[in-house]
Formats: structure tokens, C-alpha cells, sequence
């Protein structure tokens, strides 16, 4: 026999003759390995758990996907009015953290990125007050008074509730920012809105 047919000859194991299939194709003959039992457990267990939970989410009132949002919801709710809780009120000690010369530049930033559109460069004025002369429309100048319009905004003045949409560190910031520009009275600032605040 030559050294070609040796290498076609078959060749089965012993332990491996009781998988040998029945059949050929083109002189090829299979052994039937079976899946490990772990795989056919998965296998199985995957099917029987895909029929149970099809049953439960149709036929046994399941809960569907609006009603996942619904509960999603209430939790993001609670969670956003607990944190209106512990931010809704101005606290002095937290805004003098932020109040330093070192800040500057952020509350610049905050400034700019949310309040420039209505209160113009500097807090001259535009479409909202001028917050650089010595009169306030919806508060006294300070900032306790001035946080409380910040955070809840005034819907008769146009003025957007930004609680709901900045940080706390972000409106102190801001707010930080107000007070290095009051009493500079910008060049070109807005005409005098409110009641003057201060000395006469």
C-alpha cells in the first residue's frame, strides 16, 4: 500500500468506534460527538425560561414597557425633588466657598454660557436688566434675594427657572460673578429698571 492511501486510510480509536456513523460520503465516514450536558441543560433551560417569561409579560400581566417608564419616573422624580430639598435654599457658608478671586473665571464662564443672551457682556443689560448699575427689578441686590430669582426665574419677567437646569455650584458661581459687576456701571448699560438699591 502506498504511503497516499496510508494517509486516507481511517482511522478510528477504540473508545471513539461506538460514534462512528453508518454512512459515507465521497468515502468519508463522521463520528457523532454529542453536545456536553452542560450545553443541552442551557440549551433547554433557555427555552423553558423564553415560554415562561413570553406567558408572563402576555397572558399573566406582566408589567410592559410604559409601565417600567411610569416607575423609572417616579423614582427620577423623587430623587429630583429631594435634591431641590437640599439646593432650593441659599446657603451663605457655600457661597462664600465660591465667592473668592480664584473662582473668577468660572463664574465668568457660567456667565457667559447661560446669562450673556439676556444680560448682555458685563451685565449691561439687553433683553433682561442691567445688573451693573445700583437698581434691582426683582430683588434687593443681595445674594441671597438674587439666588432665590436665579434658581425659581420670574415667568412675568422672562426669566428662565435655572435651578432645573444649572448646578448649584454653577448658580453660585454665577452668582459670584453678579457681585464683582454691581455698581460698575458699564458704558452704554440698559436704562435703570426696579428701585435703586443702596445709598441715595
Amino acid at each position: 500500500m502506498s504511503d497516499s492511501n496510508k494517509d486516507t486510510d481511517l482511522h478510528v480509536e477504540a473508545d471513539e468506534k461506538h460514534l462512528l456513523l453508518d454512512h459515507t460520503y465521497d468515502g468519508i465516514q463522521e463520528l457523532n460527538h454529542p453536545l456536553p450536558k452542560w450545553w443541552n441543560f442551557l440549551f433547554y433551560a433557555g427555552i423553558v425560561y423564553g415560554f415562561g417569561y413570553w406567558t408572563y409579560y402576555t397572558f399573566l400581566g406582566g408589567p410592559t414597557l410604559v409601565d417600567e417608564m411610569k416607575e423609572d419616573l417616579v423614582v427620577i422624580r423623587q430623587a429630583q425633588q429631594e435634591y431641590k430639598r437640599l439646593t432650593e435654599a441659599f446657603k451663605p457658608d457655600i457661597y462664600a466657598q465660591w465667592n473668592k478671586p480664584e473662582h473668577s473665571q468660572r463664574g465668568l464662564e457660567v456667565f457667559e454660557e447661560n446669562c450673556l443672551q439676556c444680560h448682555a457682556e458685563k451685565g449691561k443689560g439687553d433683553v433682561g436688566p442691567n445688573l451693573s448699575d445700583d437698581y434691582w427689578l426683582l430683588t434687593d441686590g443681595s445674594a441671597e434675594s438674587n439666588y432665590k430669582v436665579v434658581y425659581y426665574g420670574s415667568e412675568e419677567n422672562g426669566m428662565p427657572a435655572w435651578g432645573e437646569v444649572l448646578a448649584s455650584e454653577e448658580i453660585y458661581l454665577a452668582l459670584s460673578y453678579l457681585e464683582s459687576i454691581k455698581n460698575t456701571f458699564q458704558p452704554d448699560g440698559k436704562e435703570p429698571q426696579g428701585e435703586k438699591i443702596g445709598q441715595e
